[in-house]
C-alpha cells in the first residue's frame, strides 16, 4: 500500500486562512437563496393554504413575541433610562433641548432599537429554532419528509422566516415605545424635563422624516428575518456529532454579525 504523500506547509497554511472565508462565503450564498426562497413563496397566495404551513407560522410568531416580550420591556426601560434620560439631562444643561428629536431618532430609532430587538430576538427565539432545526436534522426527520414528498423549507422554513419578520416589527415599535416613556417619566421625576410629553414627541417626530421611519420599519422586519435564516441553516446544516453546545455559539455569532452587518449597510445606503 503507498504511503500518503505529505501536505506541504505552504498549502496547510493557505488552508487555514481560506477555510473560514470559504465558509463565510458559503454561509452567505445560502442565506441569500433562503431569502429568494422566501420572498418566491411567501408572496405566493396559494403557498398559505395550507393548514400545517398556517399552524407552524402562527405557533412561531406567539413564541417568538411572547418569548421576548419580558426581554424587551426590561431591556427598553434600562436603555430609556441610559440613553433617553441622559440626553435630555445633557442637553437641559447645555440648554440646547431643541436638539432632543435630532439625537433619539439618530441613535436610538436608527440605531439602537434594531440592533437590540434583533439580538433579543436571537437569543430568546433563535436559539429555540436551532436546537429545534438540529434535533429534525439529527434524528433523521428530515430524510423522512423528502421521502415523503414534503419540502421541508415551505413547511419548516418560510413560516419561521415570517414569523421572525413580524416578531421583529412588532417587538422594536414596543421597544421604542417603552424606552421613550422610560427615559420621559425619569426626567420628569428629576425635574430635568418639565415639558408635556407632546412635546417630545413632536421633537422626534419633527427631526424623523418618512425616510428615517421607513428605514427603522425596513432593518426591524429585515433583522428578524436574517435571525430566523441564520438559525435555520445552522440547525440544518449540522451533524449528527454536533450538540446544541456546538451549535449554539455558532449560531450566536453568525447572528451577531448579520444583525450588525444588516443594519450598518442599511444605515450606509439610506445616508
Amino acid at each position: 500500500m503507498a504511503k500518503a504523500r505529505p501536505v506541504a506547509l505552504p498549502w496547510l497554511v493557505l488552508e487555514a486562512i481560506g477555510a473560514p472565508a470559504r465558509r463565510g462565503v458559503q454561509m452567505l450564498l445560502a442565506t441569500a437563496a433562503l431569502a429568494a426562497g422566501v420572498l418566491a413563496e411567501g408572496l405566493n397566495p396559494a403557498t398559505w393554504r395550507r393548514r400545517t404551513l398556517r399552524a407552524e407560522y402562527r405557533r412561531s410568531l406567539r413564541q417568538a413575541i411572547v418569548g421576548g416580550f419580558g426581554t424587551v420591556i426590561i431591556t427598553a426601560t434600562l436603555i430609556g433610562f441610559g440613553i433617553v434620560h441622559q440626553t435630555l439631562r445633557w442637553l437641559s444643561f447645555a440648554g440646547q433641548e431643541d436638539y432632543t428629536g435630532t439625537l433619539l431618532a439618530t441613535v436610538l430609532v436608527r440605531e439602537v432599537t434594531p440592533v437590540l430587538t434583533g439580538l433579543i430576538l436571537l437569543g430568546r427565539s433563535g436559539t429555540v429554532t436551532v436546537v429545534e432545526f438540529g434535533a429534525v436534522k439529527a434524528s433523521g426527520h428530515l430524510e423522512v419528509m423528502e421521502a415523503q414528498g414534503l419540502d421541508p423549507f415551505t413547511l419548516l422554513v418560510l413560516p419561521r422566516v415570517v414569523a421572525f419578520a413580524l416578531a421583529g416589527f412588532t417587538l422594536g415599535v414596543i421597544f421604542l415605545g417603552v424606552a421613550l416613556v422610560t427615559g420621559y417619566m425619569t426626567g420628569w421625576l428629576t425635574g430635568l424635563v418639565v415639558a408635556p410629553p407632546r412635546e417630545l414627541l413632536i421633537n422626534l417626530f419633527g427631526a424623523t422624516d418618512n425616510v428615517e421611519f421607513a428605514l427603522f420599519a425596513v432593518k426591524l422586519v429585515v433583522i428578524g428575518a436574517l435571525v430566523a435564516l441564520v438559525s435555520a441553516i445552522t440547525g440544518m446544516s449540522s451533524t449528527r456529532a454536533e450538540t446544541p453546545s456546538h451549535l449554539l455559539p455558532r449560531a450566536f455569532v453568525r447572528g451577531l454579525l448579520g444583525i450588525l452587518a444588516a443594519s450598518a449597510l442599511l444605515s450606509v445606503a439610506t445616508a
